[in-house]
């Protein structure tokens, strides 16, 4: 499995979070924060039509299938 960084996420993406295989729905970027870095909001979609939302740093490395 390759790695992509949280902000480079697109939606359409398929990821590996907690194990499980979820499809990103929404992305959306914020702004520097207090703790000074960049954060990233994805909204993706397991195989079973639960709905997980996660808040990582821009530059945080996630798996993608």
């Amino acid at each position: 499995m390759a790695k992509i960084l949280a902000k480079d996420v697109k939606p359409g993406t398929v990821l590996v979070l907690g194990g499980e295989q979820v499809t990103v729905q929404e992305v959306e970027h914020s702004d520097i924060a207090k703790q000074g870095t960049k954060k990233t909001r994805i909204v993706a979609r397991k195989a079973n039509g639960e709905t997980v939302t996660i808040i990582r740093p821009a530059e945080y490395p996630l798996e993608k299938v």
